[in-house]
């Protein structure tokens, strides 16, 4: 972002541009695919530092670096208090009962080979109603974590589920935050640019029903499994009272959520119930409930595998997270200040040859600016601020450009371990890789619904289907390179 006291200066040439991308993903490769450890912090420190070099070469002084990376992390102050207030919130939940309810009652009425497909199908009627999949993901998508554990589900598909779930509801929400930045950024009605998602949500999420529906039909609860279940349940009420004052810190959170109070106010209310309730039914005093909430819920029930799954939450839980998210947007406000990413966008924008490469590319760019850059805001923002004028200039509707940066940056968000979407999934979830339990970063390739969806857009846009033109414009002559004019369905 250019501020009136630094210096106007020209992008950078492309090559130029590219120097600290390809490097820091370079370095990311060989922590993570050659050494095998998924410690992405340096490496991305290490490629803030290149983009400084890259400025200082372009004429950029020190404090025009600095200035980039704390305005991105200005702006992203409320997602990582958004993590670290969901951390709390987790253990104090678990401690007012609210979680386990949940699990308890999960297990009673879910069939295990219907579980994934009933996670998906909850996540996304809940995320859908109050336009939060953060929240979504860090209340239901918890408890739901905790019944899958106990059928001896996968954690990586259980996370899949819930992810594909949370994301689609965020994403045709009227009342998300990036649904409205992609209608607001490329100047189109939310709700038609709603509509205009459903040609690639609708098959995405029937493909993601039928897969976990599959994959529900293998599991087998066998004798034993049926007697773990059988004394995880004895635990729980043994422990927890099953009342319904249980659920009154999830009842106004979500109340909040829809009637469109913020997340921070909307979930420290629900912390601050948490903790009456906890106080109300178990007696825990102040000083305890300030323990949980900075280091997790403690309890020692006597059965193992209760422990393990309800030992959780806290601030120091999100330490990891918060300091992976903090070194990926340092880096990514950096190559905007220097104005890289511009200078790779504008590139990328002009090898689009017509509508089928503009579509496509554009869908490419989300999804390259949210693995580089780390926030999903930037990365629906900054294509969709430049790629509007071509679709303007071949005579096609914004609402082409809506939806591609709506399913390259809201839905590819979770996949990225170190964007913020994806390093929220992994904190709240507890997918373990701050342990270095890499195998639960298969629930990216497993949440069908993220990805499947700009898959079929890049085929619709290689096929030329569902690339609407612009109301009362006629086509631009000619069409660049010779193609022929997109049909309109």
């Amino acid at each position: 972002m250019t501020d009136t006291h630094s210096p106007v200066i020209a992008p950078p040439n492309i090559w130029l541009a590219l120097i600290p991308i390809v490097l820091t993903i370079g370095l990311l490769s060989l922590q993570i695919i050659y050494y095998g450890d998924f410690t992405p912090h340096i490496p991305l420190a290490i490629g803030f530092a290149i983009t400084g070099i890259v400025g200082w070469i372009q004429g950029y002084r020190w404090k025009d670096i600095e200035e980039g990376a704390f305005h991105v992390l200005h702006v992203a102050m409320p997602a990582i208090a958004t993590l670290i207030l969901v951390g709390m919130l987790v253990s104090v939940w678990i401690a007012s009962g609210t979680v386990p309810m949940l699990i308890y009652y999960g297990l009673e009425l879910i069939n295990p080979a219907w579980f994934l497909v009933a996670s998906m199908l909850l996540c996304s009627l809940v995320s859908l109603a109050i336009g939060s999949s953060w929240t979504t993901v860090g209340t239901i998508g918890l408890a739901l974590v905790g019944i899958g554990t106990a059928f001896g589900i996968p954690l990586y598909w259980v996370a899949g589920a819930v992810v594909s779930g949370s994301f689609f509801g965020d994403k045709v929400s009227p009342l998300s935050d990036t649904t409205n930045l992609a209608a607001a950024v490329t100047e189109t009605n939310v709700f038609d640019h709603i509509r205009n998602m459903m040609p690639t949500t609708i098959p995405a999420m029937l493909i993601a029903f039928v897969l976990y529906l599959l994959a529900g039909g293998q599991v087998m609860v066998d004798d034993s499994q049926l007697e773990q279940i059988r004394q995880l349940k004895e635990g729980l009420r043994a422990n927890f009272d099953m009342g319904v004052l249980a659920l009154l810190p999830l009842l106004v959170v979500m109340a909040l959520a829809f009637f469109k109070v913020a997340p921070i106010p909307a979930l420290f209310t629900g912390f601050a119930l948490g903790g009456v309730v906890a106080f109300i039914n178990y007696g825990y005093n102040f000083n305890q409930l300030l323990a949980f909430a900075h280091a997790g819920f403690k309890i020692e029930s006597g059965s193992a595998s209760l422990d393990s799954l309800l030992n959780r939450g806290g601030v120091t839980s999100m330490t990891w997270v918060v300091t992976l998210m903090m070194f990926a947007l340092a880096f990514g406000g950096a190559l905007e200040r220097t104005r890289c990413l511009e200078s790779v966008v504008a590139a990328v924008m002009r090898m689009s040859r017509g509508i089928k490469g503009l579509q496509r590319n554009a869908i490419l760019t989300s999804i390259a600016t949210n693995a580089v850059a780390g926030d999903v805001y930037l990365s629906i923002a900054l294509p969709g601020r430049m790629y509007g004028p071509e679709y303007d200039r071949l005579g096609y509707s914004r609402l082409n450009l809506s939806r591609a940066i709506e399913e390259g940056g809201t839905l590819m968000s979770p996949l990225i371990p170190w964007n913020a979407g994806g390093a929220f999934v992994i904190g709240t979830l507890g997918l373990g890789v701050a342990s270095g339990d890499y195998s639960t970063l298969l629930y990216a390739p497993l949440a069908f619904a993220c990805w499947l969806s700009p898959l079929i857009g890049i085929f619709y846009a290689q096929m030329g289907w569902f690339c609407k033109r612009a109301q009362n414009e006629p086509p631009v002559s000619g069409d660049t390179a010779g193609l022929q004019p997109v049909s309109e369905r």
